[in-house]
């Protein structure tokens, strides 16, 4: 696909927005049209291992602050470890700061949403500017994760979500990401239905400067929330 298309999928939704359907009814999820390059894969997996390396070095007295931080805040570990699906559903257990109370989900598996009320004051700053996910640097080194992929969801969802959006399994297709096309383009606001159309429009025109250009959409985000 070509670079003018790709920047199209993230930085001009409108035309992507329409495509989207309604929530509340039942969909139909088309699989990969094609397989990653293996070129593309094996310089991803290079730069993934890079980054991680160099993200683990110098944010590791920052990272060891926040887990103290985090700890102090309330009760609880301050790296809260939950198994998720990666590549292929393949389980991986993924870190991250713990942000919400112990009792979260005494009532049953939650999907967690915009200013969620289960998140502790520690929790909501962490999540307003990303910080909670300094753990998966880990995930990406091992290989479970990768810098930029659908992100990562529990199988009960996957299950759940199956029931209505049919196909949204295909989107196990590729590594999760610690960010994605669904992350930079509405994150927790977009339903299932929804976040699965932009991971599959990732999924289908998958390149490094795809990547890239996520990754720096993520930034200015970032930023942004910084700022307000």
């Amino acid at each position: 696909m070509e670079n003018k298309t790709e920047a199209a999928l993230i930085y001009n939704t409108t035309s992507l927005a329409e495509e989207l359907p309604l929530y509340g009814a039942e969909y139909y999820i088309d699989p990969p049209e094609n397989k990653p390059p293996v070129l593309y894969s094996m310089v991803k997996r290079v730069l993934d291992i890079l980054f991680a390396v160099l993200g683990i070095v110098l944010l590791a007295l920052p990272m060891a602050v926040i887990a103290g931080v985090v700890a102090a805040g309330s009760p609880g570990a301050p790296i809260f470890r939950q198994e998720r699906l990666g590549r292929n559903g393949k389980p991986f257990i993924i870190y991250k700061f713990r942000t919400m109370r112990l009792d979260a989900e005494n009532d049953g598996p939650k999907w967690a949403k915009e200013n969620d009320e289960r998140c502790t004051k520690i929790g909501t700053a962490l999540l307003h500017c990303h910080m909670d996910e300094l753990p998966q640097l880990w995930n990406i080194l091992k290989g479970d994760m990768s810098f930029v992929g659908p992100r990562p969801e529990r199988r009960y969802f996957y299950e759940e979500f199956e029931k209505y959006v049919h196909g949204f399994s295909n989107r196990l297709a590729v590594r999760p990401g610690l960010t994605g096309l669904a992350q930079v383009n509405g994150g927790y606001e977009l339903p299932p239905e929804k976040k699965v159309v932009f991971d599959m429009k990732y999924i289908n025109s998958i390149s490094l400067m795809m990547d890239i250009r996520c990754v720096l959409k993520t930034i200015k985000i970032i930023f942004a929330r910084k700022e307000s």
